[in-house]
């Protein structure tokens, strides 16, 4: 397994995604792209310590917290912060983990692939999802 390999897979099979670091502020690119996530009628499950709600929507602090199955992990966060995120991501047995646009860790990504999870990297995650 690689990195960002069958994309348009990934997209259409993980319908419940986890948006880490996703902000309640409309101009973050975070907000936008969970929004237009639920607009194409995934199931988006905000992950932000600092919020309550997000788009509507239970916000959990951290990912294992989240009481049901995820599929995909979104990562809005810098890339000295992915490692950990990685680790819970694992430790909820998710199916992949997708690091957006400028989000790149290599070390973290190749953690992910000896766990067994597909992972997709410096990827948009709106815009990967045009071509669907």
């Amino acid at each position: 397994m690689e990195i960002n390999q069958d994309i348009p897979r990934i997209l259409k099979d993980y319908q419940t995604i986890a948006v880490v670091g996703l902000s309640d502020n409309p101009s973050r690119s975070s907000h936008g792209v969970a929004k237009r996530m639920i607009e194409l009628g995934y199931e988006v499950i905000p992950v932000n310590p600092g919020k309550e709600t997000v788009l509507g929507r239970k916000c959990y602090a951290s990912l294992r917290d989240i009481p049901g199955k995820v599929d995909l992990v979104n990562i809005f966060r810098n890339p000295e912060f992915v490692e950990p995120i990685i680790d819970d991501a694992i430790a909820i047995e998710a199916r992949a983990v997708w690091m957006q646009l400028g989000v790149i860790n290599e070390q973290a990504a190749r953690k992910a692939l000896d766990a067994g999870l597909e992972v997709v990297m410096d990827r948009c995650w709106a815009v990967e999802a045009l071509y669907l």
